[in-house]
């Protein structure tokens, strides 16, 4: 049991800690991500909401009262990081390993957050 917290918890601080550095980058370096939504075929508009999504789904996955939300916030951040490792592989810009990590390590969280 012990060995299914120390996996999940990596696993999902990695998968965290790659949300926190996307969401930061969209809010503190905001024109290269502009140039990036463009190249990738995304309106712009959806910079911020996309970002605050982001850390409003990571407070539901961290939170332990939210079993409902957590199982959505699981959901969503599963066709988003999925559709984000496509749109780069079409676009062809080498980026997508950061998606591949993300997907991963929340595969890797969502299956020991149900062991323990």
């Amino acid at each position: 049991m012990k060995r299914d917290r120390i996996i999940y918890y990596i696993a999902t601080g990695i998968f965290s800690l790659v949300i926190l550095f996307s969401a930061g980058m969209y809010f503190f370096n905001h024109e290269f991500i502009k140039g990036a939504f463009v190249k990738l075929g995304y309106p712009t508009y959806l910079i911020y909401p996309y970002a605050t999504a982001k850390l409003v789904g990571l407070f539901a996955i961290w939170n332990p009262r939210f079993h409902v939300i957590k199982e959505w916030a699981y959901s969503a951040f599963f066709f988003a990081v999925t559709l984000a490792f496509f749109a780069h592989i079409m676009v062809s810009d080498g980026e997508q390993m950061a998606a591949v990590i993300a997907l991963v390590s929340l595969v890797v969280s969502y299956i020991f957050s149900k062991r323990i």
